[in-house]
């Protein structure tokens, strides 16, 4: 399907990217300040500033109930990993006008921190979560994963989105080591389909799951948790 052919179904509110939200809606009013006549480049630019440097990045902040992965619910939280804060931007862009739609893929991190891959068993992430949004006909991609204090500490490129390319991860660190590896897209979504997401989560990664039923401090102090 042409991603122009379908842009009215990534501007309304569904279950998980419920834009028309109080909570969304002023996380937006926030993120703007006011500056909402500003064209949609720039505001979506402002969007994904504050998603990903608003939300710390905490990739054991893994939730494992659907409702978890609602917007409204993740834009009062300070920490969350990729998937909820691609629905947030999601949300964010749809309730300023600007289409966007949840989208996945399969990475491999080749920097995975050790507490981490423990936990994983594995360095493929499946179901990283980024966005698809549509500007001036044009559709990007961008990920508002890493808040840009995690990238300074970890010697890694920032993601940052200009409105005139995509803002995916980085191939490379500062250091010219191997980083991110994009190795199976998922295509993208108008709402997310959070419980398949979660029935793969918790078979492939069976001890990260329990940790985060547990709530154990499972955490790494390289992302600001628990030891």
């Amino acid at each position: 399907m042409e991603p122009n052919a379908c842009l009215p179904e990534f501007l309304v509110s569904t279950a998980f990217v419920d834009s028309d939200s109080p909570e969304v809606r002023a996380f937006v009013a926030r993120s703007l300040d006011g500056a909402e006549n500003l064209p949609a480049t720039a505001r979506a630019i402002r969007l994904f500033d504050a998603v990903r440097d608003r939300i710390r990045y905490d990739p054991f902040n893994v939730g494992t109930a659907e409702d978890d992965y609602r917007a409204s619910r993740i834009a009062g939280k300070p920490a969350n990993y990729c998937v909820p804060k691609a629905i947030l931007l999601t949300a964010a862009l749809r309730a300023a006008g600007i289409p966007a739609a949840v989208g996945f893929a399969d990475v491999r991190n080749h920097l995975n921190s050790p507490k981490l891959a423990e936990l994983m068993g594995t360095d493929l992430f499946i179901y990283h979560g980024y966005v698809a949004l549509w500007l001036d006909g044009r559709m990007f991609k961008v990920t508002p994963a890493f808040n840009t204090e995690l990238c300074e500490r970890f010697g890694v490129k920032q993601l940052i989105f200009d409105g005139k390319s995509d803002a995916l991860f980085h191939e490379f660190d500062t250091n010219s080591q191997r980083h991110m590896e994009y190795v199976n897209d998922r295509g993208w979504f108008a709402d997310p389909p959070i419980g398949q997401l979660l029935r793969d989560f918790r078979t492939t990664y069976p001890k990260l799951w329990q940790a985060s039923r547990d709530r154990a401090p499972v955490g790494d102090t390289a992302f600001g948790g628990e030891r």
